[in-house]
């Protein structure tokens, strides 16, 4: 029932999420408003956490624009909010346009999921990494293709055309799905390759996860990929994902977790990591941490501000994260964050 009351709550269909999120309390005085933009993925947490920090701390607001990593990446490099948000760790290339140093915290884990839209269909799907490439690729175009049968014995399918759904704006979402395909298929990694914006071999456009989510659930025959909440608060089926230990698993966050249990001894001091395709046999393949992006050096005033949020929401706000289908960060992670946070300069 939780999950279906944030679902709700957050009225995950249409251009809703689109809209800034202000967190408001009791007093509507004029207080301090900290802006931030960025990716849909976690935006669904994120509204939950403004809103409840705002009970906690009455002198500070956060509007969030959920408009997609990219968007987030470019505001924050063009210094018109004060924070971004990504599921795509920015590149090199992107850091050095910054003249202020730029830091990655970690807030949470998430799984990218294959939504589909198939009627008749009477359990979930089972996919392996090359037929979703090949899905994508557009090289696959009916359901009832022999390489999707192979892996759902006894199960019938249509003689239907499939229709691909896939981001049209800049997207960590697309990030994190693009850069499992490229682990996995030579094909895709030298033909469309990894990133937030894509060239996409076929299919049709939808912007945010809401955008995506909203055409699967309008359309007949289609199939696409969103974060987790999107495809569950729009009662969409999903497909289990065969990992690199060849077992079909499905999106949880139990799932997420063992994917990242793997990345923790290796991962680096900037927490810019890829945890798709991880090892482990309960490990789901299309999973990712989703990052704030902040400046390493902060009005004194915003900053202490976010620093206070930043603690508050590696610690307190962990314990929000499983009802809206989320993974919690690896407790042995938090350490690191901590200290991460620290390294702050308030002007």
């Amino acid at each position: 029932m939780k999950k279906l009351h944030f679902g709700l709550y957050l009225g995950l269909v249409g251009a809703t999420l689109t809209q800034p999120v202000i967190a408001r309390g009791a007093t509507e005085a004029a207080n301090m408003m900290i802006t931030g933009a960025g990716a849909t993925f976690p935006y669904p947490l994120y509204s939950k956490w403004f809103s409840d920090y705002r009970t906690k701390d009455a002198s500070v607001q956060f509007n969030y624009q959920s408009i997609g990593s990219g968007g987030g990446i470019r505001q924050l490099l063009d210094k018109t909010v004060d924070f971004g948000a990504s599921d795509a760790p920015m590149t090199d290339e992107q850091l050095s346009k910054s003249a202020v140093p730029i830091i990655h915290i970690p807030t949470v884990l998430g799984a990218v999921v294959l939504s589909y839209n198939l009627k008749g269909v009477a359990r979930d799907l089972q996919l392996s990494p090359s037929v979703v490439a090949k899905i994508f690729l557009g090289e696959i175009k009916k359901w009832n293709d022999p390489a999707i049968l192979a892996s759902n014995k006894g199960l019938t399918l249509p003689d239907q055309d499939i229709l691909v759904v896939h981001r049209s704006d800049g997207s960590g979402t697309t990030a994190i799905f693009s850069d499992f395909l490229s682990k996995v298929s030579p094909d895709w990694s030298s033909k469309v390759g990894s990133g937030t914006a894509l060239k996409w071999p076929s299919g049709l456009g939808g912007k945010g996860n809401e955008g995506v989510s909203g055409l699967i659930k309008q359309t007949d025959g289609s199939i696409g990929y969103v974060e987790l909440i999107y495809a569950e608060s729009n009662q969409l089926p999903t497909a289990k994902i065969q990992n690199k230990a060849g077992s079909f698993v499905k999106a949880s966050s139990a799932s997420v977790t063992s994917a990242a249990q793997g990345a923790l001894k290796a991962m680096p001091a900037d927490f810019r990591v890829s945890i798709t395709n991880a090892d482990g046999k309960a490990s789901y393949p299309i999973a990712g941490f989703t990052y704030l992006l902040l400046y390493q050096k902060m009005d004194k005033v915003k900053g202490k501000k976010m620093v206070e949020f930043l603690n508050w929401a590696i610690h307190q706000g962990q314990k929000q994260i499983s009802p809206l289908t989320y993974a919690p960060l690896p407790k042995p992670l938090i350490p690191r964050i901590e200290k991460r946070i620290k390294e702050f300069s308030l002007n």
